[in-house]
């Protein structure tokens, strides 16, 4: 086999259960309404076996995307590994918000350059600037190794639980009938899995969009809603927002919240990457019979439950940058597969979450973690430490619509999404009428 997603740890062993975990909730919900297959072709319907090579351009797909032939750069300029005082560090700060913040916590005016940021930041202890950025709301991790971050307690924390916990809201027959749609039961109207089924997206980045895409994959309606500020990165949307409609709504003000909660109360699935509590800080109340789908960095236990992160950060956390470095100098993965990998597992989880509901019409809340994913990670057997380089994109994974191409869909069966992603923010904020 060619070397896909070639790396120290088992990605591609990952990246390969997690698709499997959606074939087998797809496979469920088939059969929960008694047809013989999940999705629009045989290969799907019969569980064939991943492309290993789709898979892997799937799960490095910002790497292959292009924008009139020319790649993107994946990271801003203040992104990335930085030496400290005693050790190394993980910034992000790719949203303009994140990189005032961390500007900001090391006394540098924001238009700094990247050299004058890495001479002030090899001054300072890596500790000091970790602490630092979660109080200040930046984002910045010391790199850790394996044995010291499983001995700690965000590392116990992120280690323990299911890799997707599912908890039933209610105890009644009744208590999700009101909120669970007529009819939104998956696969009564359509070939596809989620044929009826609407979904309210309120994610951003690449975990939480890749869990709605591959539910508008399995043929559900994924509305995407973005606040105004900060506009998403353009090149995030194109590559996760296939199949979906985009549209823009500001909270604070009242006829939009109104618009929200309509929204919310027409749907069967709401899908964030908030922490836990921010949805209903912000006034949104959640139906009882609504299946929800939430994503973290580090999960809703230990000290860091209310931490801001992302699969970059995480990997510096947990050891798995030290392990995919050389040299004593950190790397990282040959794709963001911790995001990758809990978005398909959270998508499973809402697939079942629905198949569930069919029969009880209760609502469930499904949660995923980034630093969970990480430690399923670092358990697989499989270790490679001289791994060969991973392998390139081979022809035919990926597809191009006008300007923009990108990885084809990772399920058997689909060859493309339904649609390229829209224009980010141009859709109407409603519900088709059946």
């Amino acid at each position: 086999m060619e070397p896909w997603l070639a790396a120290h740890l088992p990605v591609l062993d990952l990246a390969l259960d997690a698709v499997r975990a959606v074939q087998r909730a797809s496979a469920r919900a088939a059969r929960g309404q008694g047809r013989p297959g999940p999705g629009p072709s045989d290969a799907a319907a019969l569980g064939a076996a991943p492309d290993p090579a789709r898979i892997a351009v799937g799960f490095a797909s910002d790497r292959v995307l292009a924008l009139d032939g020319r790649p993107v750069q994946g990271f801003a300029e203040l992104s990335g590994f930085f030496r400290t005082a005693d050790g190394w560090v993980r910034t992000h700060a790719n949203y303009p918000h994140h990189r005032a913040r961390l500007t900001a916590l090391v006394g540098l005016p924001d238009d700094v350059g990247r050299p004058a940021f890495a001479e002030r930041l090899a001054a300072l202890p890596a500790q000091e600037l970790e602490d630092g950025a979660a109080d200040a709301g930046a984002i910045v991790a010391r790199v850790r190794a394996e044995r010291e971050w499983r001995g700690s307690a965000p590392g116990r924390a992120a280690a323990s639980g299911p890799l997707v916990r599912t908890e039933v809201r209610g105890t009644g027959a009744g208590a999700g009938a009101a909120g669970a749609r007529s009819g939104a039961r998956p696969g009564t109207t359509g070939a596809t899995p989620l044929a009826g089924v609407r979904v309210l997206d309120l994610t951003r980045v690449i975990a939480g969009p890749v869990a709605t895409r591959t539910l508008a994959l399995l043929g559900a309606d994924v509305l995407r809603v973005d606040p105004p500020v900060p506009a998403e990165i353009g090149w995030q949307h194109l590559d996760t927002g296939q199949g979906k409609r985009s549209t823009v709504l500001d909270l604070r003000d009242a006829g939009d919240h109104r618009t929200a909660q309509d929204l919310l109360d027409g749907a069967d699935v709401l899908v964030t990457g908030y922490r836990p509590g921010a949805v209903e800080a912000l006034g949104l109340r959640v139906p009882p019979g609504t299946v929800t789908g939430r994503v973290s960095a580090w999960g809703d236990a230990g000290p860091w439950a209310a931490r801001r992160g992302f699969d970059s950060i995480v990997q510096a956390a947990s050891g798995i940058a030290l392990l995919e470095g050389r040299d004593g100098a950190p790397g990282a993965l040959p794709a963001q597969a911790l995001d990758h990998a809990s978005g398909y597992l959270l998508a499973a989880g809402v697939v079942d979450a629905l198949t569930l509901r069919s029969d009880d019409g209760l609502g469930r809340d499904v949660a995923v973690s980034l630093a969970r994913t990480a430690a399923w990670l670092l358990d697989l057997p499989g270790r490679d430490p001289h791994h060969p380089s991973a392998a390139t994109a081979p022809e035919g994974a990926t597809v191009t619509h006008g300007s923009v191409t990108t990885a084809r869909p990772v399920l058997p069966g689909y060859d493309d999404y339904p649609r390229p992603a829209h224009p980010w923010g141009t859709d109407a904020p409603g519900w088709p009428r059946a």
